[in-house]
């Protein structure tokens, strides 16, 4: 078993995992950037290591630096939780090389899931329904052009080696094709280091839903249901659920059976996460998959009672799953709300700052996953996220109405938040109703802004009266 492990990361996710090692008996080092030398992770874990500047690129991204931290400080593994180093094959190798456990699938995994275009092929290949797109890497517009009339307009040019709606470009018409291809590729090389991009056949509007898979090194996969991820803005997941009210029950059985069926394609051996497109009709289509833990993982721990964090150790360890797929049981619903330091009256713009007072919603069913505290100071540097709310009841319904509940009691002051907006999502009609879709934030924004004018406009009548 593991008994020392780096933890290579930061925020809320590093304290999740600190707190699981605890559990288990298992000493902990937190790496930390020079602004980060007051966060939550770095006083929590057994020992902390500063490995560089406060850019991404200096510390939570130096690789060197990373390595050195966790052979001067004896441990046997890494942890790279979410973002960051978690899916860079070449970092899982070098730990490797370095005789310590990367807590994660084999980098010959990362290799193939991590390149959405091999992806597709791979799950083409098993049978798992795919989104219509090209067969591989797209090299030129004129190529490319050919492909999307094929297929049919409007289309997406997707980034092979992205993620978090970058390098990702819609097309509506061959006016338009270049240019969203070009500046594709762009970003792709900006953010990923390469230029490739394939193309998929744009849905319109559908559910975006991910299957948390646990599978172990010796060839056993199981999986704790199913999220509903579709509440997003700019492709930035905001509120996520589980289960997926909105789907029938057959539909979420065949879809568990295609995302085990697509981890044993692979021979895959972590947890992660199989990610699908889902239309109106409810046919469901293959888009990538997450070889590392999410963001969004408590909900599925909520409703199963399932440690995920704990699981990936023992998996890394090299012990076979404690759990058969017949002790997997539904509990209930699940929720949870990113709240983002934001300013959502400057077009969401971060909002980094010192915290001056902070009180934290309790109660049965209740939970908050965070590092920050009164007095911190949360940096400009890194993802704004503050804390991830998460709440749990017997019916949606009743989980719907604890979230409000504890929206309420959270104050955060010192800087600006997301949590009215939050708040407003969760009175949403077409939210409450379960079958919402991921154009439902611009939906929603444009009832916003109907709204303001109308009272805008009921003033202006008022003060001419």
């Amino acid at each position: 078993m593991i008994k020392k492990i780096l933890i290579a990361n930061r925020g809320e996710i590093a304290v999740r995992i600190i707190r699981a090692c605890k559990e288990m008996g298992i000493k902990t080092v937190a790496i930390y950037s020079t602004a980060d030398k007051e966060a939550l992770h770095v006083q929590l874990a057994d020992e902390a290591i500063c490995v560089g500047g406060p850019k991404a690129k200096d510390s939570y991204l130096n690789m060197a630096n990373i390595i050195s931290a966790a052979s001067l400080t004896g441990c046997d593994a890494i942890h790279p939780g979410f973002g960051f180093l978690s899916e860079n094959s070449k970092f899982a190798r070098l730990v490797e090389r370095c005789q310590m456990t990367f807590i994660g699938p084999n980098p010959d995994v990362i290799d193939k899931m991590g390149n959405k275009s091999e992806a597709r092929k791979i799950m083409q290949k098993a049978k798992v329904p795919v989104v219509p797109g090209s067969k591989g890497v797209v090299h030129n517009a004129a190529e490319g052009v050919k492909i999307a009339a094929q297929i049919g307009f409007p289309v997406l040019i997707k980034a092979s080696n992205g993620g978090g709606g970058k390098g990702m470009r819609t097309s509506y018409s061959e006016d338009d094709f270049e240019d969203a291809f070009y500046t594709a590729k762009a970003e792709a090389k900006a953010n990923f280091g390469d230029d490739d991009v394939y193309i998929e056949k744009l849905l319109l509007n559908p559910k975006h839903v991910e299957v948390q898979i646990l599978a172990d090194k010796h060839g056993n996969v199981i999986h704790l249901f199913e999220r509903d991820c579709s509440v997003q803005r700019r492709k930035q997941k905001m509120i996520e659920e589980s289960p997926c009210f909105f789907l029938n029950n057959d539909v979420k059985e065949n879809m568990y059976q295609d995302a085990i069926k697509a981890c044993k394609s692979v021979k895959y051996d972590s947890v992660g996460t199989i990610e699908f497109l889902v239309d109106q009709n409810q046919d469901y289509y293959f888009i990538e998959m997450n070889t590392r833990i999410q963001v969004e993982h408590p909900v599925s721990e909520m409703v199963t009672n399932v440690d995920i964090i704990k699981n990936q150790i023992r998996i890394a360890s090299g012990l076979e799953l404690q759990l058969k797929q017949e002790d997997i049981k539904l509990l209930g619903y699940s929720m949870e709300c990113r709240i983002n330091a934001e300013d959502i009256d400057r077009d969401f713009a971060p909002s980094p700052g010192k915290i001056t007072f902070m009180n934290l919603p309790g109660g049965k069913g209740v939970r908050i996953d965070s590092s920050t505290y009164v007095g911190y100071e949360i940096p400009p540097f890194y993802d704004s996220m503050i804390l991830k709310l998460i709440t749990f009841a017997p019916t949606r319904l009743e989980c719907i109405r604890k979230m409000r509940g504890a929206l309420e009691e959270l104050i955060i002051e010192g800087v600006k938040t997301n949590i009215e907006y939050q708040y407003m999502i969760l009175h949403s009609p077409l939210f409450i109703s379960g079958n919402y879709n991921i154009g439902f934030i611009e939906e929603l924004q444009k009832e916003v802004v109907k709204s303001e004018k109308r009272i805008s406009r009921k003033k202006d009548e008022a003060q001419n009266i």
